[in-house]
């Protein structure tokens, strides 16, 4: 069986440049493949709504511009998942045509480059609807209606393994892929070389997010993962990070509504009976892992629709009378905004920091900072219409006439003057799974050539 030793020097390639330092080291170590996502529903529903990057192109060519040499330098398969944030067809269309410019610009010899789509057609899920095959919601949401598929603007499926492998059995050498399970990127290389489906997958989780499952912590750091005699190994390659048992034992349980759990199409990591060890001060070793099959594949889906226009105000209070009383001074607002618009057609929503603005209504701890910020949002059908609504709903927080207040001066100062134009707003319109007889069912696989 060959080895599948593999490298990963960013979490999520382009969102922050991944260290070269490390990433030397890893790539000195010798590995079979070097592999990175590049992509996140953390980033919300935006970027994938208005078909974009949230990424900088500049970190994002950075990062495929280095790991492109190396993996041409040592004659290894470099892949890369969820190209641009989204994976959606465009975002992988970018990432091919910066393969194709950079190995122009460095004269690299002919090699394979391999990718896939995978936004899917919404009449493909419409005809699925008809047909009574429910696309199930998760997290909650009740099965994708018509209607709601009528209001998103783009789908994408998250691809197993199945593309991944599809490209390297056809020899690429360089793979883009479209949206994919972030596991999948590196589980695919390891079932390539024909390890165990447990130990790939355990493998792919736990090199995911790169020196995530390293300590102490560092970003955008480089780490090895090798499959040796039935175990995993992780070693940090940052002189100053380690892979503890501590440190990848949390990094498995990082993102899971079950700790012991994790979902790809086809089927579930089953990480309940992993037994870590240290092996080394930089390496730990994972036994343990299982998959289980389902017994019918279900891929996810994820889309996003547009809610509006989007402007940004920011206002900030600290008088300690207006500060007791903030929700009547917010109250006093709306309702300005309600007189000039009327009760629906748009969003308007206040934020405040200081109080409860980055957890909401799960805030423990009910007492207000002595300042605070609040950040106005207007989300109308028009950009006109939405600078509009924030003016409004910022300026008034001015004005706003509360009780045992004589004066007429404000107690709220502005930021800026002016409200900001922001991104259109969109919403988490598709969060689904969906049910294929085949595991390529949604996914178009090509090859091509790049380099002279």
């Amino acid at each position: 069986m060959q080895t599948a030793r593999i490298i990963c020097p960013n979490g999520h390639l382009g969102f922050a440049p991944l260290k070269p330092e490390s990433f030397a080291l890893g790539v000195a170590a010798g590995p079979d493949f070097i592999a990175a996502d590049s992509g996140s529903d953390d980033v919300g529903p935006g970027p994938l709504g208005s078909d974009t990057s949230t990424s900088p192109l500049a970190w994002q060519t950075h990062d495929l511009e280095v790991m492109l040499l190396a993996a041409r330098a040592r004659g290894v398969p470099m892949i890369i998942g969820s190209a641009g944030d989204t994976g959606s067809n465009s975002r992988v269309d970018l990432y091919v045509g910066l393969i194709r410019e950079l190995a122009r610009k460095h004269g690299l010899a002919k090699f394979r480059l391999g990718y896939f789509y995978s936004e899917v057609d919404r009449e493909k899920l419409r005809a699925k609807i008809r047909a009574g095959d429910a696309i199930e919601g998760l997290d909650g949401r009740e099965a994708l209606s018509e209607a709601e598929l009528d209001a998103t603007s783009r789908v994408v499926a998250m691809a197993g393994v199945h593309p991944f492998m599809a490209l390297l059995d056809q020899g690429a050498d360089v793979i883009i892929g479209g949206r994919s399970s972030d596991s999948a990127i590196f589980a695919a290389a390891a079932l390539h070389r024909g390890h165990a489906e447990g130990l790939s997958y355990y493998l792919g989780k736990v090199l995911e997010c790169a020196s995530f499952c390293a300590e102490p912590y560092g970003g955008k750091e480089t780490v090895l993962g090798e499959i040796v005699d039935g175990g995993v190994h992780v070693t940090a390659m940052h002189p100053g990070q380690r892979c503890t048992v501590a440190s990848v034992a949390g990094h498995a349980m990082y993102e899971r509504a079950n700790p012991y759990y994790e979902y790809v199409a086809g089927g579930m990591l089953d990480m309940s009976q992993c037994r870590y060890e240290q092996i080394s001060d930089k390496t730990t070793r994972v036994t343990g892992p299982r998959f289980v099959p389902a017994e019918r594949i279900r891929v996810k889906l994820e889309g996003a629709a547009k809610l509006g226009e989007r402007y940004v105000g920011m206002a900030a209070v600290r008088d300690p009378y207006t500060i007791a009383h903030i929700d009547a001074a917010i109250g006093w607002a709306r309702q300005q905004v309600r007189d000039r618009f009327g009760e629906t057609g748009y969003e308007l929503h206040y934020t405040v920091y200081g109080r409860d603005g980055v957890m909401g209504k799960l805030e423990p701890v009910k007492a207000s900072a002595h300042e605070l910020c609040i950040v106005v949002q207007g989300v109308a059908p028009t950009r006109e219409m939405a600078e509009e609504l924030c003016i409004t709903g910022t300026r008034q927080l001015f004005y706003a006439r509360l009780p045992d207040v004589k004066g007429t001066a404000g107690s709220v100062a502005f930021a800026l003057d002016e409200v900001m134009q922001a991104s259109a707003a969109y919403r988490w319109s598709v969060n689904h799974t969906v049910a294929v007889d085949d595991p390529m069912e949604l996914f178009s696989v090509h090859m091509s050539e790049a380099g002279l």
